[in-house]
């Protein structure tokens, strides 16, 4: 995957080169000494929505669309009321732009088809089907929570797009700026939104909200989490995650030294599926659940996705707002 993702990201750059596509979005200032600034630079220096445009169709008609891109589950309820919903609220956001779909996940798109019937389409078919239906215009919005791994497919995926379409652009994930260089923080206003389904805590309770986790570099926005949980006074509240760091056994020892002695749990990814129902809360005994009980702990689950919280969808509409405004500029 790393390999395949590296190669496919060299390519795609080499086309925005090769093809003079325009980069536009937020970035920082460059040294005014550079006068002649580099498809390479400008794509290195962008930050934020990412747009690019194509030249060779400027005087095609413009046909927006928007473009959800989404790992996907295989859990029909929790898929409803998380992926389909904040579909639901970007399209009622932006009445006059369709919204279509793209599921990241192939073995959850095979999964899909075989146990409900349902063909779930990969990026590469969405864009064709959005180019055979002479939409021009694409603001593609990720369904990721930090810009990791997952991320970082969509960016390339979207990027090797430009060819096709007039205009395209690609939405940050629901954390991306955190309050440097006059940008807002987005961890803390996630963390604001997320905080509406905190249990009530007393002096021995805590929340452990649980994260994917990924090798990507992008994995360090799980300590940016836990420092401004601090900042909002939120030091009940442990961040860790199933595949990175910090995880259970990282978080365990200060349970243990600050005296908690109730733990809730709860994910803080897209979709309550396999890692929220049994990684997290199931009855085995390398389960999350399982392992706090076994420490001394007594242990409630609060096993719903992100999609589900009518605060966190309204931070993912103002992403796809964000793209969707840069189609326009």
């Amino acid at each position: 995957m790393k390999k395949s993702l590296k190669t496919v990201l060299s390519a795609s750059m080499a086309a925005l080169c090769v093809f003079g596509f325009g980069m536009s979005a937020n970035a920082y200032e460059l040294n005014p000494e550079v006068k002649d600034v580099t498809p390479a630079l400008r794509e290195a220096s962008t930050v934020g929505v990412w747009t690019a445009e194509n030249p060779a169709m400027k005087n095609a008609p413009n046909k927006d669309a928007v473009l959800v891109m989404t790992f996907g589950t295989t859990f029909t309820d929790t898929r409803a009321k998380t992926i389909d919903a904040v579909e639901a609220a970007i399209q009622k956001a932006h009445p006059n732009v369709p919204v279509f779909e793209a599921y990241t996940s192939h073995i959850i798109i095979d999964r899909v088809k075989a146990n409900e019937g349902i063909q779930k389409m990969t990026p590469e078919e969405a864009f064709k089907k959005l180019q055979d239906e002479g939409y021009t215009r694409v603001a593609v919005v990720s369904l990721d929570v930090i810009p990791g791994m997952e991320y970082s497919y969509d960016s390339v995926v979207t990027k090797m797009q430009v060819p096709h379409f007039k205009k395209i652009s690609l939405a940050t994930p629901l954390m991306y700026f955190q309050g440097t260089e006059g940008e807002p923080d987005q961890v803390v206003d996630f963390l604001k939104a997320l905080s509406s389904q905190f249990p009530k805590m007393g002096k021995q309770d805590a929340t452990l909200i649980m994260a994917h986790g990924t090798p990507h570099p992008g994995n360090a926005y799980y300590s940016v989490i836990q420092d401004r949980l601090h900042e909002l006074g939120m030091n009940n509240v442990f961040v860790y995650s199933v595949e990175g760091r910090p995880n259970l056994e990282d978080v365990i020892p200060k349970l243990k030294a600050q005296g908690y002695k109730h733990v809730t749990l709860m994910p803080i990814m897209m979709v309550a599926g396999d890692h929220a129902n049994n990684d997290m809360a199931g009855d085995e005994p390398d389960s999350h659940k399982s392992i706090l009980k076994a420490e001394g702990f007594t242990v409630d689950t609060y096993i719903h996705g992100l999609g589900e919280n009518a605060n966190v969808r309204g931070l993912y509409v103002d992403r796809a707002t964000e793209a969707i405004e840069a189609l326009q500029k």
